[in-house]
């Protein structure tokens, strides 16, 4: 079953604030001051960006929120690919 999602212009216009911005040459973006300060974003502060199905979310995050994270799936990582067995793809 194929369904479609709709957002209402009242949605858009009354709830969110979104705006129209350019991608520069360099691939950089700039958040517009209005979303900077509804969200907080300052200046060095750290943001978390995923892509979805051809939807990018930013999310403000805390420095030591993911570094946690980071460190357990450098350590996943490292078991997993200084095994003997895929030394063998070093040669591909």
């Amino acid at each position: 079953m194929f369904t479609t999602t709709f957002i209402s212009k009242e949605f858009l216009t009354n709830v969110m604030d979104a705006k129209i911005i350019k991608i520069t040459d360099k691939g950089q973006l700039s958040i517009p001051i209005s979303i900077q300060e509804a969200t907080g974003i300052q200046k060095g502060d750290e943001v978390l960006m995923v892509e979805n199905n051809n939807t990018i979310i930013i999310k403000k995050v805390q420095p030591s929120e993911f570094k946690d994270l980071l460190k357990h799936s450098e350590k996943v990582a490292m078991k997993l690919w200084s095994s003997k067995e895929d030394d063998v793809w070093d040669t591909i």
